[in-house]
């Protein structure tokens, strides 16, 4: 009498499932450029709705035409220019090893994180051709697709590891508070310490005080006689 082995089982049915997998590419192989991208997009996302890991946006990395992804209007990280030549070089050596962070807008895409590395792919043409015209990104979850909650998250992806104008993450501050975060809020979502968003907020409230003054650019001592001195 045959007993029944589970083990073997599940591997018996594993190879079946694969053959029929390797079976499907082979025809997707077949297809134009384009209908590829585009299927292997919408097999990214099954793939994704059945995985342990279909709460991470690194699950769902999808390629959408360049063109179809724009910058925020509100990043306050930047790249020197030697920096900038140095991605596209590492980009162009290694790949695109993250992909950018988005969220969608109408019929298109905006970045949250990875302008930079959006605008290799957009402005370098051996890079945009290699890529077929097409960026790498990932959607942020849905329930972080407020504008107080996009800005916290380029905020928090920049502070890890980037630079910021200190104005641009005032205006930021002033922005969110405008927005009733408080600052025990704030300082939590981006990262500071509340003295550090009191400071922020102080910088810009100055800056819009004064904002419609007009100063000279530098002031000139005049000369006086000296006095007679008394005898």
């Amino acid at each position: 009498m045959n007993t029944f082995n589970l083990q073997e089982f599940n591997k018996r049915m594993k190879n079946k499932t694969m053959d029929k997998i390797k079976e499907g590419l082979g025809e997707l192989d077949k297809l134009p450029t384009l209908e590829k991208i585009e299927l292997l997009n919408d097999l990214r996302l099954l793939i994704s709705d059945i995985s342990p890991f279909k709460s991470e946006p690194i699950d769902r990395i999808q390629w959408v035409k360049s063109e179809t992804v724009e910058a925020n209007d509100y990043n306050p990280n930047s790249v020197a220019p030697p920096e900038m030549e140095l991605l596209r070089h590492s980009i162009l050596m290694d790949g695109y090893t993250q992909p950018i962070v988005a969220y969608p807008n109408n019929d298109g895409y905006v970045v949250i994180d990875g302008f930079h590395r959006c605008r290799v792919g957009k402005e370098c043409d051996d890079v945009s051709e290699r890529i077929s015209g097409y960026l790498p990104i990932t959607i942020i979850n849905s329930d972080r697709e407020g504008v107080g909650d996009r800005m916290a998250s380029t905020i928090r992806h920049n502070r890890a590891r980037g630079k910021h104008g200190v104005d641009s993450m005032a205006e930021i501050v002033v922005e969110l508070k405008r927005r009733n975060w408080s600052d025990k809020k704030i300082g939590k979502e981006l990262g500071m310490d509340e003295d550090e968003v009191l400071r922020l907020t102080q910088i810009t409230g100055l800056t819009e005080m004064f904002a419609d003054k007009e100063f000279s650019e530098a002031w000139e001592a005049e000369m006086y006689d000296e006095p007679e001195q008394i005898q």
